[in-house]
This record gives structure tokens, sequence and C-alpha cells, in this order.
């Protein structure tokens, strides 16, 4: 059995999203991006989907905003556990 290729973790593109928002893809080496996503979204719950667009349309504005604060902590202290040690 294998899983449709079109499945996965919402919260990825969200991660990836605010790094580039926050410019670290510019300043920071890919090894160091590949660890801060990793510990990121272990930080995060998974949110599985198939399409962008089902999130885009069905998620309520209040859900969104929950999981973009909860993107920004989990990358924050993702960041500073990277940069201490």
């Amino acid at each position: 059995m294998k899983l449709d290729d079109d499945i996965h973790n919402y919260y990825e593109k969200l991660v990836l999203d605010h790094i580039i928002a926050l410019g670290l893809d510019q300043e920071k080496d890919p090894e160091y991006l590949a660890d801060l996503c990793c510990i990121s979204l272990n930080l995060l719950p998974p949110r599985y989907i198939r399409y962008e667009v089902d999130m885009a349309f069905y998620m309520p504005q209040s859900e969104r905003f929950e999981m973009s604060m909860k993107v920004k902590e989990a990358v924050a202290r993702a960041c500073s556990f990277l940069d201490n040690q």
C-alpha cells in the first residue's frame, strides 16, 4: 500500500513561509534551515491534508490565526535552541 503523494502536513508550508518572512533563508546555511524545520515541526501538532485549497476555503479565520501563532512560537523556540548550542 502506498499513501497518496499529495498527502502532506499543512504546518510544513506555514513553517517555511514564516522562515522566509523572517529572512532566515537568506541568512542561514541549509543545514541550519533543515534542523530549524525539523525542530519546529516536532513542536507542532500534525495537520495532514491533500489539497491546499481545502484549508484555505474551509478553515475559519480564528483557526488560521491560532496556527500562525503556534508556528511563530515553534520557530522562535527552535531558533533559540539552535543558536544556544
